[in-house]
């Protein structure tokens, strides 16, 4: 069963730059990432974008709508910005028979103590096991996008209420 990844940006892949003191969209780092934990399962990872998920727009999301449905996989992963994570999942919603799940960090894949790892095995269980449909796999849960909600006091998401 392979998997295709599609990186489009956002906090996972941020670096920090010295010169200017800020941090900016690097290098994608879910190979790098799933090396490091010898995961066995069959994926190829392709990078649409990069970008802040702040910085997206409906035709980025066109793009990554696009890529999804010319894959000839049909479990995919997105690393996304989790800023606008929400909204980019709400748009794949039409997709079909695909199981999509996106996928991001709060701090940088780089960073030792990232959650990106985590993030990223539960969104590889996830895509092998969830029936077809969105998902977002975030702080070791699935969640329905459409019930979902970014925290960001609490850097997390959660269940919307109702």
């Amino acid at each position: 069963m392979p998997i295709k990844i599609f990186t489009t940006g956002g906090t996972i892949d941020k670096t920090y730059f010295d010169q200017k003191s800020s941090y900016h969209v690097g290098e994608p780092q879910a190979s790098g990432v799933l090396e490091r934990a010898n995961v066995v399962v069959g994926y190829e990872v392709v990078s649409l974008m990069k970008k802040d998920s702040l910085d997206l727009d409906d035709s980025d999301r066109e793009v990554i709508r696009n890529a999804i449905v010319s894959a000839p996989e049909d479990r995919i992963i997105v690393t996304h910005g989790t800023d606008t994570m929400i909204i980019t999942a709400e748009y794949l919603q039409q997709t079909p028979n695909k199981t999509i799940v996106l996928t991001g960090s709060m701090y940088p894949a780089q960073y030792r103590d990232s959650d990106a790892v985590f993030n990223l095995g539960g969104a590889m269980i996830g895509v092998q096991v969830l029936d077809p449909g969105v998902y977002i796999a975030m702080n070791g849960r699935i969640f329905d996008p459409l019930a979902a909600v970014k925290n960001v006091p609490l850097n997390r998401f959660e269940e919307r209420s109702p």
